[in-house]
């Protein structure tokens, strides 16, 4: 069996370096593909951990009415604290809005000055939740506080960022069967060249009472090699631009998170090299059950 395994992988090499162009083309095609899989998993792998950052930190704004009475300010508070799921309340006067709005413009606070004495802003409660899940449930049930009249959170936000998070999963699964139909169609090619060149040579081995696996393996070797060099490729490509990325990140805009590199491309390098050896293994396999019934 030892010497079987040895065999196939010793006469699947030589059969890359038989069709080199040919070959070529197959691991090109299957880097290819892999790499817009890797991409799309990529991104909405990092969609995904923002959209989870952003619903760990979610936070239900309840603006007061324009002629909200101060004096009740603890007893809004205590209606508040008592809602289950509420986690922490703040209440924010329309003069602490203003200053932190100053700090926001910083050089340019000095825009402010002219609504000082007339502030637009209202006083507002900040409610922390105890769990995301508890958020549209503490929003309703704010809302229907006489001394609210309006409430935001970023429920939304995060919402949208989920949606566009399965959208390019979808866009890009598709996109990926498209290109490993034509890598079949390329490593199938391939290993039918292959085929063709010993066709005398395995005709020979069939009347002499080779077994199939002697006959075939180098063959289904020839596509698993193909499909594993191509992973192996759009996997280094992958890391090595993931991992510069990273870095320009944390370096530039350092409060956007981003998923980290270990055991991220760990994990994404093992799914390619599955995915490749797979897409390598059906197609070889086809070719030579193909022949083998003719």
């Amino acid at each position: 069996m030892l010497t079987l395994l040895r065999r196939s992988v010793v006469e699947g090499f030589k059969g890359l370096f038989a069709h080199g162009l040919m070959s070529l083309a197959s691991m090109g095609t299957v880097a290819v593909s892999l790499t817009v899989l890797a991409f799309f998993l990529v991104l909405a792998a990092n969609l995904t951990f923002v959209a989870d950052v952003l619903e760990e930190q979610v936070e239900i704004i309840a603006y007061c009415h324009p002629n909200f009475d101060r004096r009740w300010e603890t007893t809004l508070l205590d209606k508040i604290e008592d809602m289950p799921g509420v986690r922490e309340v703040v209440f924010v006067s329309k003069e602490t809005a203003l200053d932190r709005l100053r700090e926001q413009f910083g050089s340019q606070a000095d825009l402010l000055d002219a609504v000082e004495e007339d502030n637009p802003l209202r006083d507002s409660v900040e409610v922390s939740v105890i769990s995301s899940a508890e958020t549209g449930a503490v929003a309703r049930s704010l809302s229907q506080l006489d001394s609210i009249e309006d409430v935001a959170y970023q429920r939304e936000v995060v919402d949208k960022i989920y949606a566009l998070t399965e959208a390019l999963r979808t866009a890009g699964m598709a996109l990926v069967f498209v290109l490993g139909g034509v890598t079949f169609l390329l490593i199938s090619n391939t290993v039918r060249l292959s085929i063709y060149a010993r066709r005398r040579e395995m005709e020979v081995m069939r009347l002499v009472g080779a077994t199939p696996g002697f006959i075939w393996g180098p063959l289904v070797v020839e596509g698993i090699l193909l499909g594993l060099i191509g992973a192996a490729v759009a996997g280094g490509l992958i890391a090595w631009g993931y991992i510069d990325l990273v870095d320009a990140v944390e370096n530039s805009i350092p409060f956007v998170p981003m998923v980290g590199p270990r055991p991220f491309l760990e994990n994404l390098m093992q799914l390619l090299i599955v995915c490749g050896a797979i897409i390598g293994l059906i197609s070889s396999w086809l070719s030579v059950r193909r022949y083998a019934r003719a």
